[in-house]
C-alpha cells in the first residue's frame, strides 16, 4: 500500500524555491529563442547593458537559489521572515515583469 508521509515544512519551502529558480532559468533560456535576442546580447543593446545592472540581476537570481538552502538550515523565526519577505518581493517582481 502506498503511504503519504508527512513532509517537513522546511523541505516544502526548499522545494518551492527550487521550483521558482528553475522557472526563472527556463524563462531566461526560452527567451533566447525570441527573434533578435541573440543579436541584442552580442551587440550589448539590451536591458542588462551595464555591469551594475548585470550584478543586480545576478543577485536577484542568486537569492532564489540561496533560499533553497536557507529554508532548510535557518531557525524557524528567521526562516519565516525571509520566506515571507522574499516571497512577496519575487511575486511582485513577476507581476511587474509579466505586465
Amino acid at each position: 500500500m502506498l503511504e503519504n508521509p508527512k513532509v517537513n515544512i522546511k523541505i516544502k519551502l526548499a522545494a518551492l524555491w527550487a521550483s521558482a529558480t528553475f522557472c526563472y532559468l527556463y524563462g531566461d533560456y526560452f527567451e533566447l529563442y525570441t527573434p533578435g535576442k541573440i543579436n541584442s546580447l552580442l551587440t550589448g543593446e539590451n536591458i542588462l547593458d551595464s555591469p551594475t545592472k548585470l550584478l543586480i540581476a545576478s543577485m536577484i537570481l542568486a537569492t532564489s537559489s540561496v533560499m533553497v538552502a536557507l529554508s532548510i538550515i535557518l531557525k524557524p523565526k528567521i526562516n519565516r521572515v525571509l520566506n515571507i519577505v522574499f516571497g512577496i518581493l519575487f511575486t511582485t517582481m513577476m507581476l511587474f515583469i509579466g505586465f
